[in-house]
């Protein structure tokens, strides 16, 4: 089961996206705003959708007018996500539609939840449209028992919604510090738990555990091994420690470069034993050596064999990883953002002599100030 496909409508600098066909892999890239975030923001406002904390999100980031195609005159804002089945047949489909109120918020006009009725048995698409919001609320009736039979499948899909950045590694950031050792149920989106859902994987999952120390020393061959045990003298809290080679020293996250950390969280959420079916990360290479990279890039292809991985990235060492089919080019054309899905075939004779960076470069692929 995945994303099918998305529409997204007036949303931040997205005024109509068409119809976006989401692969296993989606690496998208493009200039300085041109939307690539604006895109990986719209699952935040999904997710933030699901867990019913839209309004508060709205209000932290910028009420109706920090969230809608040139503010609140465009009227309206919608999204259309449709989702495959275990065979890979377009099966449901989840789409609402919102409008600003005199405050500057933002109020469901409608929220569907549609089967397509030829799913088990061709590849048509009859869709069966249900209405699980009549206009009028300012959050999702997604939950609400009546409609729970329709809106089942949609679950597990909206909490993976989640856009995972390791970015914060400074000083204060909770990547470094102590953590409630009991809050591993999932990794959170900025890594914050990461020491108990490392603990809980060395405990639970030894083979990826081991997998995952495996990759982080072949990037960082001074550690010897990661040590994770709740606190001596506080059995709740727990930080990341480690070893250094040939010496007996317990080092904290304090310790580690602000590369080699991210490196960790990264090699975490990819290596986990039980990933969310939609992985979706913002600039993972900040901070990385062209190693690191390399390796992180066998991981992300690795990991789209089970999860659908979508990612932002500025990187050309990251993009000569990926086929032209991964990529997705973002760009600005007629005051919106606009997505277009390479392909080898449209390259040609092109990919017979350049390596997509270079022909990134060239602005052959587009996505180039």
């Amino acid at each position: 089961m995945g994303i099918h496909s998305i529409r997204i409508q007036n949303f931040k600098s997205i005024k109509d996206s068409g119809e976006i066909i989401l692969e296993p892999l989606n690496i998208l890239i493009g200039p300085n705003g041109a939307g690539k975030s604006n895109f990986i923001a719209f699952f935040k406002f999904l997710n933030m959708l699901f867990e019913q904390q839209l309004q508060n999100h709205i209000a932290r980031k910028g009420r109706a007018d920090g969230f809608m195609y040139f503010g609140r005159q465009s009227g309206f804002m919608a999204g259309d996500v449709i989702f495959t089945n275990d065979d890979d047949k377009i099966a449901n489909r989840y789409r609402f539609r919102m409008e600003p109120d005199q405050s500057n918020s933002l109020f469901f006009t409608n929220e569907y939840s549609d089967y397509n009725m030829q799913a088990k048995i061709s590849d048509q698409v009859s869709w069966s449209p249900k209405p699980i919001n009549y206009g009028g609320s300012y959050e999702t009736k997604m939950h609400d028992v009546a409609f729970s039979k329709r809106t089942d499948f949609l679950r597990e899909f909206f909490q993976s919604f989640k856009v995972f950045h390791f970015h914060d590694t400074s000083d204060s950031s909770k990547l470094k510090g102590f953590c409630n050792a009991t809050d591993y149920e999932y990794l959170v989106e900025d890594g914050s738990n990461l020491p108990a859902f490392l603990y809980r994987m060395k405990e639970r999952a030894p083979t990826n555990f081991k997998m995952l120390e495996f990759t982080v020393k072949s990037i960082a061959p001074f550690i010897d091994s990661l040590y994770l045990l709740p606190d001596a003298i506080n059995a709740n809290q727990i930080e990341l420690r480690w070893k250094e080679k040939g010496h007996d020293n317990l080092f904290n996250a304090y310790s580690l470069s602000d590369g080699t950390l991210r490196f960790i969280c990264l090699c975490t959420l990819l290596l986990q034993p039980n990933p969310p079916s939609t992985i979706i990360i913002d600039e993972p290479e900040l901070g990385l050596h062209p190693a690191a990279i390399t390796k992180l890039s066998a991981m992300i292809r690795s990991a789209s064999e089970w999860a659908q991985i979508i990612i932002s990235t500025q990187s050309i060492n990251l993009l000569d990883q990926f086929r032209p089919e991964d990529i997705v080019v973002v760009e600005r054309g007629d005051n919106q953002t606009v997505f277009k899905r390479l392909s080898k075939e449209g390259l040609g004779e092109w990919l017979d002599e350049y390596t997509l960076s270079e022909l990134w470069r060239k602005n052959v692929l587009g996505g180039r100030p």
